[in-house]
């Protein structure tokens, strides 16, 4: 691995969409989400709630999605029992409040 791309991994920013099928804010929350991409670059994960596998997330977020996390590349995987920890943006938000959030996870 490059020494840049070994430290843009080093800084950059892990965001994880909680989303569910049909849902309008979430369709919003990708648009903010490629606006800040086309800003600064970051690794993105979806998690469709909805599905049986994401049951732990759908307790947790199933009247809030949209939900973003926002974290380094590397923190930990998400994990539904730590979300109290997690920083996150729920609902709507703008690609300023999102940039604002992975000022702090990169610090």
């Amino acid at each position: 691995m490059s020494q840049a791309v070994n430290r843009f991994l080093q800084r950059a920013c892990r965001i994880t969409l909680f989303t569910r099928p049909n849902c309008g804010l979430c369709t919003q929350a990708k648009s903010v989400l490629s606006e800040v991409w086309d800003r600064r670059p970051f690794l993105f994960q979806e998690v469709d709630i909805v599905k049986p596998e994401n049951k732990g997330w759908r307790d947790l977020y199933d009247f809030d999605v949209p939900v973003i996390h926002v974290s380094k590349v590397t923190a930990p995987a998400e994990d539904p029992k730590l979300s109290s920890k997690a920083a996150k943006l729920m609902h709507r938000f703008t690609v300023e409040e999102v940039l604002a959030k992975m000022d702090d996870a990169e610090k």
